[in-house]
């Protein structure tokens, strides 16, 4: 696309580094970018500051905005750099949104995210001016071939180990979507005809694929369990429609690898348009030497071995990848050991079911099988609401763990609700910062224990995101060691 001397809103630039990537690959093309977000630029600045120090000769407006009824305060702050090369300046309205940015405009690229009743997206569509995404953009535009995946959990996992089958078959690949810090758009100047691109995709991305009717070439969903209901208002349907993107708009000549135990993938087969290739955790020998744990890994890697196969790789070159392959940071990751004690950090874990997944991996691993043996587990659990349920996660911690200690926000109350209701015996205690809980967690553990963070929640409100909860985990865990 042309992007030169085009008027574009990018709406939400977040702290994660996909939309500073976005910004500085429209900027690099000559589009006249007005940035917007929720955000002030106090709390955006490392954001703003990465922008600043990549283009370092452009004019910045920067605009706080305060929202007070139906009136906006503007608040403006000017910082003027040398403007010797011909780039538009950079317009930042923070704080708040204006209606004015959503028209009058050539595009709107929307974060994911972004609520779908959004007045703003609204007023958008009203005026006729387009709405687009990051990673359904590209995939319009760009000529390799696309692998998606998607699901409720073992995305990034999958999608990572997908990625090192793409590289064994000899072609150059690449990994993006829902990665922490990667912006799919620039990658346009990179990918050639014969490339692979993998995309992990979230519910949210895929609302930018249904906007423009694609889906990609080999598209895959790990498994669909109930999350983010409180961005869908406890709308199921309105999930699972979104998810639907990376199937709806495939041809004959696509593929689509659905999870055999995934009762909802059982209903997307009858909207099957490509050639439907089915997996289970049973197709992974149980011969081979794995290094990442647990029973929903077996379903990773059966999913990524499924795709392996359908990129031509022999099962020897899919072995040895699966052999290989460590898993990802923040994903049952080994922080490492203090006093016997063993420390893992399953920040990711942002739901109730990833959690149990991690509890039952680890009880495994120190043979827990039932209420008779010792309990070793010391969870760090806890944290924003995303209107699910807890009721499982509170048996599976009346199993395997010895304490409790829960990060205060507001799902915290719920879970200790349905720990009274399954009559848990042992301590549970509230921490206030991950500090805290950490030091608490350690008294509780003996030697030969295991501290897991696995919060089973949304981390905002008292963290950044969620990889801002992980890093003060293994920060704190390295000031105990």
């Amino acid at each position: 696309m042309n992007f030169k001397d085009k008027k574009i809103t990018v709406m939400g630039l977040g702290l994660l580094g996909r939309g500073v990537g976005v910004v500085k690959y429209l900027v690099s093309k000559g589009a006249k970018v007005t940035i917007t977000d929720l955000k002030t630029d106090k709390e955006l600045k490392s954001s703003i500051e990465e922008i600043k120090k990549f283009y370092k000769n452009i004019k910045y407006q920067i605009s706080n905005i305060k929202i007070t009824n139906k009136k906006s305060r503007i608040n403006k702050k000017y910082r003027i750099l040398n403007t010797r090369y011909k780039i538009h300046p950079i317009k930042f309205i923070l704080g708040g949104h204006r209606l004015s940015d959503f028209k009058n405009v050539d595009m709107v690229f929307k974060a994911a995210g972004v609520p779908l009743d959004s007045p703003y997206i609204a007023e958008s569509r009203r005026h006729n001016v387009p709405v687009v995404m990051d990673d359904a953009l590209f995939a319009r535009e760009a000529s390799c071939k696309i692998i998606g995946v998607t699901g409720t959990r073992g995305k990034t996992t999958t999608s990572t180990l997908i990625y090192e089958l793409a590289k064994a078959t000899g072609k150059k690949a690449y990994l993006a979507g829902n990665i922490k810090g990667v912006a799919t758009l620039p990658l346009l100047d990179k990918v050639k005809k014969d490339d692979l691109m993998v995309l992990e995709l979230s519910s949210w991305q895929l609302q930018g694929w249904h906007d423009l009717k694609i889906s990609p070439h080999i598209a895959l969903v790990t498994n669909i369990y109930r999350d983010h209901m409180n961005y869908y208002k406890n709308s199921m349907a309105k999930y699972v429609e979104d998810k639907k993107a990376i199937l709806k708009y495939q041809a004959k000549n696509d593929f689509l690898v659905l999870n055999r135990n995934c009762s909802w993938c059982k209903k997307f087969v009858k909207e099957a348009k490509g050639k439907v290739i089915w997996f289970s955790k049973n197709d992974v020998a149980a011969k081979w030497r794995l290094k990442i744990l647990g029973e929903h890994n077996l379903e990773n890697i059966a999913a990524a071995m499924a795709v392996g196969k359908i990129l031509g790789l022999s099962p020897s070159q899919i072995k040895k990848a699966a052999e290989n392959f460590r898993g990802i940071s923040g994903r049952m990751e080994f922080a490492g050991e203090a006093d016997r004690v063993k420390y893992y950090n399953d920040t990711t874990a942002t739901m109730p079911e990833a959690t149990v997944a991690a509890l039952s991996a680890l009880a495994e691993t120190k043979k827990q099988k039932n209420e008779k043996t010792k309990k070793q587990i010391v969870l760090i659990a806890g944290g924003a609401d995303k209107n699910l349920k807890f009721n499982d996660l509170a048996k599976a911690i009346k199993k395997y763990t010895k304490a409790v200690v829960l990060l205060n926000g507001t799902a915290t109350p719920k879970i200790q609700h349905q720990l009274r209701v399954t009559r848990y015996g042992l301590p549970v205690t509230l921490a206030n910062s991950m500090p805290e809980a950490v030091r608490t967690a350690s008294k509780f553990a003996a030697r030969d224990d295991i501290v897991l963070l696995s919060p089973a929640c949304a981390s905002f409100g008292m963290f950044k995101n969620e990889f801002d909860r992980g890093e003060q985990f293994t920060k704190e865990f390295s000031n105990i060691k």
